[in-house]
């Protein structure tokens, strides 16, 4: 005999105080008082015969039982998530939209898209260019290329590369009035910089070289996007703090050059995240294989 399955909205009720361990939260969440809540979870306990919360000094805690059960409880909604998902963008699972920054999108990402579509015709790839963190919830996007450290709660991140740091400038500085030979000869050149997280690029890359960091201070110029940080290194206004991702097509065709064989790790890395519920879609499955393989291939 098949066991009743309890009620729907207390198992909801259930997941979402255990995640929070509030009930409070809870209903915040799900709309509702939180008078509800804990009616909804009094008749799950009925229902089950189990006590599935004790409060302890104004805190919230789950029985053994409980964090057993909750585990099963949260697969299953989402898979009902993921269910319901593909019910409802059938007619987009052929249109993959990903988020990522400008720079990157120009420097890295998009010289590589044409091999994605000729592997996969059938994916009409959207690209999306945003410093903000991305609202998965809208459901507008599919996937986002963040830099981080991989930690983004509720949602799954997949490690694509790292990058190192390290000054890039035109090939014609190397040979000027002022030829660029070593670190010290930065004093007498422009240093270009980028703001929105990249402020502190020079100071640590000088510190590394054992040069003074103030000269991070003398007049340069700063730009808003790296993209366009690069661009004025290409057009030969002065020395930019480079970062692999982004330079390292330019240095291949000859565009810019490393002056240095002084090159800084950076703290954190580049991921492709995406929310769990969708992190497996087929469209999703295969950019990200794709995008393994690209970087394991250098191409």
């Amino acid at each position: 005999m098949t066991a009743r399955l309890p009620s729907l909205n207390g198992l909801r009720a259930f997941e979402a105080a255990a995640r929070h361990l509030s009930f409070t939260n809870a209903a915040t969440e799900l709309n509702v008082t939180q008078t509800a809540i804990s009616h909804q979870i009094r008749r799950l306990e009925e229902e089950l015969g189990i006590r599935l919360f004790v409060r302890q000094n104004r805190a919230l805690a789950l029985t053994p039982e409980a964090r057993d059960y909750l585990p099963g409880v949260r697969a299953a909604f989402n898979d009902l998530r993921l269910a319901t998902d593909r019910l409802l963008r059938k007619d987009n699972e052929h249109v993959l939209t990903v988020s990522t920054l400008a720079s990157l999108a120009a420097k890295w990402l998009l010289p590589r898209l044409s091999a994605f579509q000729e592997a996969h015709p059938g994916i009409d790839v959207r690209i999306t260019t945003s410093s903000n963190l991305v609202d998965f919830k809208s459901g507008d996007v599919d996937a986002a290329i963040r830099y981080g450290r991989g930690h983004w709660p509720g949602l799954r991140a997949d490690w694509l590369m790292a990058d190192e740091m390290f000054p890039v400038c035109s090939p014609a500085l190397l040979s000027g009035d002022k030829p660029l030979r070593c670190p010290e000869d930065l004093a007498h050149y422009t240093l270009l910089h980028t703001s929105a997280g990249y402020n502190d690029d020079w100071r640590l890359w000088l510190t590394a070289a054992g040069l003074p960091a103030n000269i991070s201070k003398h007049p340069g110029l700063t730009f808003d996007l790296l993209l366009v940080t690069v661009q004025a290194a290409i057009d030969g206004l002065g020395v930019a703090m480079g970062r692999t991702s982004y330079v390292e097509a330019d240095i291949a065709s000859g565009r810019l050059v490393v002056p240095f064989k002084i090159t800084l790790p950076t703290d954190a890395g580049f991921y492709l995240v995406s929310p769990e519920a969708r992190a497996d879609s087929p469209k999703l499955s295969a950019f990200r294989q794709w995008l393994s393989t690209s970087l394991q291939n250098k191409t």
